[in-house]
């Protein structure tokens, strides 16, 4: 197909050239062209023994085609939302599903499949090899090819059914995001917001035209007002925005409403676990994680809960009390804790996010992540120029070792209207062995940090530093595989609750003195942060970690026990669930009108469905991980080898219980986490 950049074969996507109008032309030419060469494979199969070569190889290099041409399309549409583009992108998620079901279920390619394991071909393969080929089995299984005919069609048509809703979900979330805004004329009716935020509320105005200030419900325009204005009816009306986002609730009750699309994708996901012989969608989503199963996942959970919970009373109590005291707030809603919190750190512990911002400036933190990484690996990081990019905030950089190239990620940190909120790693490319050479991994950094205002570089707060590190260390994961084998590299083929351990692992490097004096210098003075900063940042890591542990333990239980009932609930019954689930854990209490499940879009339109307490079960692993290098030395050599060796290079090739095993030289343990969390022993 002439001028379609989308089927050029290109090391690096060219954003410069792709538009709208190239998506589905280019995704339907290679549906059919893969169509056609599978089942050419399929039909060699059934007469030529299938080994590596004549079989699975090729069989990557079709999967590899498509990846390569969707992944630049579905990281526009998270990063680069326009009308055309969403609706392009919608008019193919439908056929990706099909024709996911359809490799999933053609029983001709499982055959040739159990034919390689089962032939001759088995004895020349070595252990990565065979990895691939028992979880493509698996994978097999689980996508119904062992179904009856109807079985499988239904099968098709839920798969079909569910990502069109996961997409409208998200959708709806980033429409009743963009709906709300809230324009302040006067300076003074925003009142304890920090400089730097007005800066960027300003910012948001002027591009619209407007005088004076905009709030949005992007995360760096709302929560410096949650946690700063003195303003209460302000705090309230932000907060009763951004928690009835996509709901029957809010400003704007009933516009993007979710409740009836989390009830149908509920009720697909029961009935798909039904046809597939799981007694639950949870038991079905644990078929391929480390947990065994939802009891011993609840038990994980119900114990974290047991230990944290006594301890975010107190500290839940003590906010009350100072609230009361110092703040005039008798009655702390949840508008107030924000800022309550930060008007106690401060009386506490003399720091707040808004003192450590001026060492924070995004470049120097960019060039320190660098400094940490190379100092534990020994690898480099070079920008590279000229690269093809889709927005001028978008820079490209090449990792090297010994002088040669083994990796690239695009790097784009700040929040703009049209990007999907949070921050998250995807795979661009990933590395694989094809036979015109080594395909190197290349990675998708998002972010959506506060932009820089004028000719000043932008200002980060120390959490989202964290998160800058937490999103590299899933970089890293990607990047830094030995693998060759694309369903085994990078995080391919990882245990979902353990791909958060690397993530996690890099977070820790933002808390320890040989860590900042990498990355934090003073945007005025260069200077590096002041010891007496350091000592009072490393004494408020664990300000409130109890409540916030709780917090992450309310999402993972709701998350389980949704996927977890007999019987498919409908909107009030996930919302009578929650409250229960509250009701166990939460400190804080809710608001009637808080929809948090419209807008939670890890298990409704993600990968974490049944799996979002996988955040709490890697962290296990992180903590006892990170362990390893305090004794050792936080960038002693010889421990950042064996990590690199033992996690990052091994990506899905072994079970991740082996894997942190080999690292740790023993079981995980839960002791460092609650030692680092702070959790007080029961």
């Amino acid at each position: 197909m002439p001028n379609n950049p989308l089927l050029t074969a290109h090391t690096l996507p060219p954003f410069d050239e792709i538009r709208a109008q190239h998506v589905v032309p280019a995704l339907d030419y290679l549906l059919e062209e893969s169509r056609q060469r599978i089942e050419a494979l399929a039909l060699q199969a059934a007469t030529t023994p299938p080994d590596w070569e004549n079989f699975a190889a090729p069989l990557e290099d079709i999967n590899d085609q498509l990846s390569n041409a969707w992944s630049p399309i579905s990281h526009l549409n998270g990063t680069m939302n326009s009308p055309e583009l969403r609706e392009a992108y919608e008019a193919c998620i439908g056929k990706l599903s099909d024709f996911s079901t359809w490799v999933g279920q053609h029983e001709g390619l499982f055959n040739a499949w159990q034919a390689l394991k089962e032939g001759p071909g088995w004895a020349t393969l070595d252990d990565a090899q065979k990895r691939a080929v028992e979880n493509t089995l698996r994978d097999f299984r689980l996508a119904g090819v062992d179904l009856p005919a109807e079985k499988k069609a239904r099968y098709g048509e839920i798969k079909s059914r569910l990502s069109t809703l996961t997409n409208q979900y998200s959708n709806n979330v980033l429409d009743a995001t963009q709906a709300w805004h809230k324009d302040i004329h006067n300076a003074e009716d925003l009142a304890g917001v920090p400089e730097s935020a007005l800066a960027t509320l300003k910012s948001l105005a002027q591009a619209k035209g407007v005088d004076g200030y905009r709030i949005t419900l992007d995360f760096p325009s709302f929560y410096p007002v949650l946690s700063y204005a003195d303003d209460r009816a302000l705090r309230e009306e932000v907060y009763t925005a951004f928690v009835t986002r996509a709901s029957d609730q809010g400003p704007n009750a009933g516009k993007f409403d979710n409740a009836a699309i989390m009830e149908e994708i509920l009720a697909l996901r029961s009935e798909l676990a039904t046809l597939m012989g799981f007694a639950t969608y949870a038991d079905y989503s644990l078929a391929t994680k480390m947990a065994d199963s939802p009891q011993q996942v609840l038990d994980f959970l119900t114990d974290l809960a047991q230990r944290a919970v006594p301890q975010a009373r107190e500290e839940f109590a003590e906010l009350q009390d100072f609230a009361a005291q110092e703040l005039g707030l008798e009655n702390l809603q949840p508008w107030d804790v924000g800022y309550a919190s930060e008007k106690l750190r401060e009386a506490r512990h003399a720091i707040s996010q808004e003192q450590l911002r001026p060492y924070f400036p995004a470049p120097r933190v960019v060039d320190g992540l660098f400094s940490v990484v190379e100092r534990l690996y020994g690898v480099r990081f070079e920008e590279k120029e000229h690269v093809a990019s889709y927005h001028p905030d978008v820079r490209y950089f090449q990792i090297t070792e010994n002088d040669t190239p083994i990796a690239g990620f695009y790097l784009d940190l700040y929040a703009r209207e049209g990007k999907r909120g949070g921050a998250w790693m995807a795979d661009c490319r990933v590395r694989r062995q094809t036979s015109a050479g080594l395909q190197l991994p290349v990675a998708f950094l998002t972010c959506n940090f506060t932009p820089p205002v004028g000719d000043k570089p932008a200002l980060l707060t120390h959490d989202e530093v964290t998160t800058l590190f937490h999103e590299f260390g899933h970089g890293l994961h990607h990047m830094l595989t030995r693998q060759t084998i694309a369903d085994i590299s990078g995080i391919n083929g990882v245990a979902w609750d353990a791909v958060e351990l690397p993530s996690q692992f890099m977070e820790n490097y933002c808390w320890e003195r040989e860590g900042l004096d990498l990355l934090a210098a003073h945007i005025d003075t260069g200077e590096p942060l002041p010891g007496e900063l350091l000592e009072r940042l490393q004494a408020a890591k664990n300000f409130q970690s109890a409540m916030g542990m709780v917090r992450q333990l309310e999402f993972s239980l709701f998350d389980l026990r949704l996927h977890h009932l007999g019987s498919a609930p409908d909107a009030s019954h996930i919302q009578a669930l929650l409250d229960d689930v509250r009701h166990q854990v939460a400190v804080m209490p809710a608001v009637p009108f808080n929809r948090f499940q419209n807008s939670f879009g890890h298990i409704f339109a993600g990968g974490y469905a049944a799996g979002y307490y996988s955040y709490k079960w890697a962290e296990v692993l992180s903590a006892d991980a990170w362990s390893a290098f305090e004794e050792a030395g936080i960038f002693d050599p010889t421990t950042g080898q064996r990590f690199r060796q033992h996690i990052l290079e091994q990506g899905g090739a072994r079970d991740a219980a082996e894997l942190f095993e080999a690292f740790r030289g023993r079981e995980p343990s839960v002791e460092p986490l609650l030692r680092h969390s702070g959790i007080r022993a029961a």
